[in-house]
C-alpha cells in the first residue's frame, strides 16, 4: 500500500538545507538520504547519516510527526595538514507525518555504519487479513 509520495523518495547526495526560513542555527543542516520499504507487517526506513554517533542522534515523535535529527562532528585534529577535504560535518535533519496505521509505542530504530534504521510497525487493524468463507 505504497502512496505517491513514498513512491516518490529517491536517495540523493548529501544534501544541505537551502531554504533560509529553516535556517536557525549556524551552520549547515543536511537532509539525509531515504528510502522506504513496506511490508505486510510494517514499514521500514533507512536514513543516510554518516559521521553521526548514537549520542548525538535524537528520534522524537509529536503529534503524529516522526522527527530524526543528529549531528556529525568533524574527525578529530592529528599533527596532519588538510590537502583536500570533501567531508562535510554539521546538523542532518528530516520529519515525516505518520499515519494512523503506524503503531507508534512500538517503533524501534538501530544506528550502524553510518545507517539508521527504524521499524514502524503497523497496527494490527492495518495490516492484511484473509477472510474465511463459509458454505452451508
Amino acid at each position: 500500500m505504497l502512496d505517491m509520495e513514498t513512491k516518490s523518495l529517491q536517495a540523493k547526495e548529501k544534501a544541505e538545507v537551502t531554504s533560509s526560513a529553516e535556517h536557525t542555527r549556524p551552520g549547515p543542516t543536511f537532509v539525509p538520504a531515504v528510502d522506504i520499504f513496506e511490508n505486510e507487517k510494517e514499514l521500514n526506513l533507512l536514513a543516510d547519516m554518516p559521521g553521526v554517533k548514537a549520542s548525538d542522534l535524537h528520534i522524537g515523535i509529536k503529534e503524529n510527526i516522526l522527527t530524526l535529527s543528529g549531528y556529525a562532528s568533524p574527525p578529530e585534529k592529528s599533527d596532519e595538514t588538510d590537502i583536500l577535504r570533501e567531508y562535510r560535518v554539521g546538523k542532518y535533519f528530516r520529519e515525516f507525518t505518520l499515519s494512523e496505521m503506524i503503531d507508534q509505542n512500538k517503533i524501534e530504530a538501530q544506528l550502524k555504519d553510518g545507517v539508521l534504521k527504524l521499524r514502524l510497525p503497523k497496527v494490527e487493524s492495518a495490516r492484511p487479513r484473509k477472510i474465511e468463507v463459509k458454505t452451508n
